[in-house]
């Protein structure tokens, strides 16, 4: 990632509505999105599991406040009518966004695991540096959500069901499932109070990526 801010969305879709969601996101809504000021890349995964279609979309911002900065806050009072056919159909919607309170490797993993955790950890770069040094792993970064920034109403935020929220944001990027799993192992034995309540680290494998810097073209 380069910028300073991330926005975070985790979300269900309905099997039915699954070809009309990723035509909406590849084709419509990451563009709108990363052609927004303050945006710069959108990233988009795949959970790994058969029971259901759950996706996680990772912004990168430029900082924090384009939150609740006037371009963003103008596209989410004015959706799409593609959008608002998709927004109310969107269950177990998680959303946040906030700083980047550590990084460390290079480069982006295909296979991630995206922690929504409670509590940063007190040595966040140091962490980050040593879950970073194990073998396959790519990238590791740690944010901390603004709640004021990221509740700001809005007439998107009205048209879904229900909209949970999270403290902090745990990215491990990984080359493959076995050292994802491996790192998350051997999180639990060095970070313990990080990974405290999340039993079983959901997988999600990268699917689409748009940057800004190529959105616009033909």
């Amino acid at each position: 990632m380069r910028g300073s801010g991330f926005l975070a969305i985790w979300s269900d879709i309905e099997r039915g509505a699954l070809t009309d969601y990723r035509h909406w996101l590849t084709r419509e809504h990451t563009t709108e999105r990363v052609m927004t000021k303050g945006f710069l890349a959108s990233r988009v995964f795949r959970a790994d599991r058969s029971d259901v279609d759950r996706f996680f979309i990772l912004y990168e911002l430029e900082t924090s406040e384009v939150l609740d900065g006037p371009a963003y806050l103008a596209r989410l009072n004015a959706p799409t009518p593609w959008s608002q056919r998709i927004m109310p159909q969107l269950g177990n919607f998680i959303r946040g966004g906030g700083i980047i309170a550590a990084r460390a490797g290079r480069g982006e993993g295909s296979t991630i695991a995206a922690l929504r955790i409670e509590h940063l950890p007190k040595q966040s770069k140091q962490l980050a540096d040593a879950v970073v040094s194990l073998d396959g792993i790519a990238a590791v970064q740690i944010g901390a959500t603004d709640l004021e920034r990221t509740t700001v109403p809005t007439v998107e935020k009205g048209m879904r069901r229900q909209e949970g929220l999270f403290a902090g944001l745990f990215i491990i990027e990984a080359l493959d499932q076995i050292s994802l799993r491996g790192a998350l192992g051997r999180m639990a034995k060095i970070a313990p109070e990080v990974i405290q309540g999340v039993a079983d680290p959901e997988i999600y494998q990268s699917i689409f990526a748009l940057d800004a810097r190529t959105a616009s073209l033909d």
